[in-house]
């Protein structure tokens, strides 16, 4: 097993007007999987993503899906919480239609809380939504709980691998773009990949950290906020985090995560980038 690489969505250079036509496009230029986005909520209806889930499979291209940003599972109003439950099995739904095997979905807001009390609101809710997910038929989709750039929001690495701890089908999405630009350029290198894969092995054990989840972009972050927007691989400006650390890290574990490549519009090509990078340490 290795690492497989993707654009989240549809990248500024896609040739085509259907998501449908996305996987054989992916398997053309070499990539390997697609998440696809229900970021501003679940808009899609069965027949689209069926078509997408059938060229996914004619094309070997693995599925996920992004479920919307607005979620938050450290709201404890109850309404509120009814609504992420029929957030997360709409998007399970749609991803059952697609055939993906995972939906990523985010952690949360801090909204004047402790970190503490914010996190124990978060795995409350999360186990409502994994009850809701079962019986609705959903309990073969991974959710993925993402971890977060900004600093006041739930979801730093450590918050997500105890929310990840609630249930062993959790796989985390960790997005080290986010990690370093909560950190404010501090998760960056060699070192700090070391660590935060150490500390994920240590959390779940050796077989679900090597598959685990990712996203992965430039990113550039404000001092007191954290992250401010994503950045491309072509940008000038020395925005982090580097990708080489960790394609290495990877590649000696032998690891099999999936990455999905959150570059502000060049997503498909910096995705192919990251491949390429990870193949050369991964081949030696």
């Amino acid at each position: 097993m290795s690492a497989i690489f993707c654009p989240a969505g549809n990248a500024e250079n896609f040739p085509y007007k259907s998501s449908a036509d996305a996987p054989r496009w992916l398997r053309e230029i070499g990539l390997d999987c697609y998440e696809y986005q229900c970021g501003k909520g679940v808009h899609v209806g069965e027949e689209a993503a069926r078509r997408i889930g059938l060229a996914a499979e004619e094309n070997g291209i693995v599925l996920s899906l992004h479920a919307p940003y607005f979620i938050n599972l450290a709201n404890p109003d109850p309404e509120s919480l009814k609504k992420t439950v029929g957030y997360i099995t709409s998007a399970c739904l749609v991803a059952g239609w697609m055939g993906a095997g995972r939906v990523v979905v985010h952690s949360g807001a801090l909204m004047g809380r402790s970190r503490g009390e914010a996190l124990d609101i978060a795995k409350k809710s999360l186990a409502e939504v994994i009850a809701a997910c079962d019986d609705a038929g959903f309990g073969h989709i991974a959710l993925c709980p993402e971890t977060m750039g900004k600093i006041n929001q739930l979801g730093d690495l450590d918050e997500v691998l105890a929310l990840c701890g609630l249930d062993g089908r959790l796989i985390p999405c960790i997005d080290f773009g986010h990690l370093y630009a909560r950190s404010l350029g501090a998760d960056d290198g060699a070192e700090a990949v070391e660590r935060m894969l150490n500390r994920m092995e240590e959390a779940l054990g050796a077989e679900r950290a090597s598959r685990f989840h990712s996203h992965f972009s430039h990113i550039q972050f404000t001092p007191g906020g954290g992250e401010k927007c994503h950045r491309t691989f072509a940008d000038d400006g020395g925005y982090g985090p580097a990708w080489e650390p960790l394609a290495a890290a990877v590649a000696r574990r032998g690891w099999s995560p999936a990455f999905i490549c959150e570059s502000a519009g060049t997503q498909a090509e910096d995705a192919l980038t990251m491949k390429q990078i990870y193949r050369r340490y991964a081949d030696t």
